[in-house]
């Protein structure tokens, strides 16, 4: 950017500094102005009307230096620049009670006309109420553009107000909700964290799509239950219908992503589909950390993560439990707790904890399983490894999961007859919500209230351990 240069000089002190040259002229121009006014003096004084048109002059004089006096101080120009050579911003439209400093994070969404000016037209609404533009992505359409901006506005300017501008702006389909410090992170950023979570945990796939797409509900379908052979009717590079999109599980079955608004944008489509493919390429993976525990009796156990491969070994354990802890932990005919089992153990519908032996039996499995907006728990401890803790131990590992991922509330589905999953839940020290409905008890618990630990005391679960059904 160039500047203008003007011909005059400063001193030091920043005071105008004068030449020789144009104090000559000035004062020839004055000397001059004098014999002219002399001139026309005496012209004027010796005629009979003189004095009288020399008073009439001197009047006007001073009338007219009086009006243009009022008139600069009435009619002046916009304030002078600041020391910097900034002018200052124009006063917008003060938020009603709004406390000085106060603010909040808001999330929009809105449809913009593809026309140069139309999204500074939108700029300049929002500036004119005091609102900050902190971040902005665009979704092209095939007519008009999605912005996603993030928003800081002063903490009394309400939603109705900001979606107010932007319809004025030339906005439409305007979709707002608040935000958290979690939206500041930048979209780049965001999406290469949750690909390297995909990476490290298949289990992650539904999580990360949650957190990329915000708030949704996202169902697997295998091939065998899944209308019409599954996946089949939907094509390799998936399908999108306004608020829901169907991609390809790598499993072969089928992930529904869906919400109520706003409708997802081509860019959304794409950026899932390309967390889908990495998973697929990657193939079935679980980490395979684990923790060492020694019971109280002396026994030593370790608690890792299981997956399909460890299928068999928990048929093995499913064999040497009696038919009422598969009857209470399955709620069904005990003969089809087996078939269970794949499901429960495929990283794509939750996470799995196993609790084996030092000979690597396994002798108990807690599940954490993503069903719609909600996550339920489920534990199954073998008969001859009850009331030993290590159904208190899988449960607090479960709950820390989920509130690692960022769910609201856990819940377990058992029998109201039950009282060693209802210990176990108290044990957790978390606010709990009993419903019971025909001998079926529903346990909540909320995690948004108190932190809970990953490792809990062996006395939160000294009695039975079954919990609840399978998922759905």
């Amino acid at each position: 950017m160039t500047r203008e240069v003007s011909n005059t000089t400063w001193s030091k002190h920043g005071r105008r500094a004068h030449h020789w040259r144009r104090d000559l002229v000035e004062l020839a121009a004055l000397f001059t102005a004098v014999a002219v006014a002399d001139g026309v003096a005496n012209l004027i004084g010796h005629g009979p009307d003189g004095p009288a048109l020399l008073m009439i002059s001197a009047c006007a004089l001073v009338a007219t230096a009086a009006f243009h006096t009022w008139w600069a101080r009435s009619h002046g120009h916009a304030p002078p620049a600041d020391d910097t050579g900034a002018r200052p911003p124009a006063a917008g439209p003060v938020a009603a009670g709004a406390a000085p400093g106060d603010s909040a994070l808001w999330r929009m969404r809105t449809t913009v006309r593809d026309a140069p000016g139309s999204l500074a037209a939108l700029c300049g609404a929002l500036a004119v109420r005091h609102v900050d533009i902190l971040s902005l992505q665009t979704h092209p359409l095939a007519e008009g553009t999605v912005d996603e901006f993030l928003l800081r506005a002063p903490g009394g300017l309400e939603a109705s107000g900001i979606t107010r501008a932007v319809a004025l702006a030339g906005g439409a389909d305007t979709w707002i909700e608040r935000a958290d410090a979690h939206d500041l992170v930048d979209a780049p950023t965001r999406v290469l964290g949750l690909a390297t979570r995909t990476a490290l945990d298949a289990a992650e796939l539904p999580l990360a799509l949650r957190q990329l797409l915000g708030r949704c509900t996202i169902r697997s379908v295998p091939d065998r239950s899944a209308p019409g052979g599954g996946s089949k009717e939907v094509p390799a590079e998936g399908a999108l219908e306004d608020t829901v999109m169907r991609l390809r599980a790598p499993e072969g079955g089928t992930i529904t992503v869906e919400r109520p608004y706003p409708p997802f944008t081509p860019t959304e489509f794409a950026r899932a589909r390309a967390l889908v493919e990495l998973d697929t390429r990657l193939g079935p993976r679980v980490p395979r950390g684990q923790d060492v525990l020694t019971l109280p009796e002396g026994d030593a156990i370790t608690v890792r993560r299981a997956d399909t491969g460890d299928l068999a070994a928990a048929h093995e354990m499913h064999a040497r439990c009696s038919k009422r802890t598969l009857g209470l932990r399955y709620h069904g005919p005990v003969g089809d707790a087996d078939r269970y089992l794949g499901h429960l153990l495929s990283p794509r519908f939750g996470r799995t904890l196993a609790a084996r032996t030092a000979s690597g039996r396994i002798v108990g499995l807690g599940h954490l399983l993503w069903d719609g907006d909600e996550t339920e728990v489920a534990l199954l401890v073998e008969d001859a490894w009850q009331r030993r803790g290590i159904g208190g131990e899988l449960l607090g590992r479960l709950v820390a999961m989920a509130v690692e991922a960022g769910c609201a509330s856990v819940y377990a589905v058992t029998r109201a007859a039950n009282t060693g999953m209802v210990a176990a839940m108290r044990g957790l020290g978390l606010p709990l919500d009993f419903q019971i409905e025909e001998g079926t008890l529903v346990v909540t618990a909320r995690l948004d209230a108190t932190p809970v630990a990953s490792r809990l005391p062996y006395e939160a679960g000294q009695a039975q351990y079954e919990g609840s059904r399978p998922g759905d």
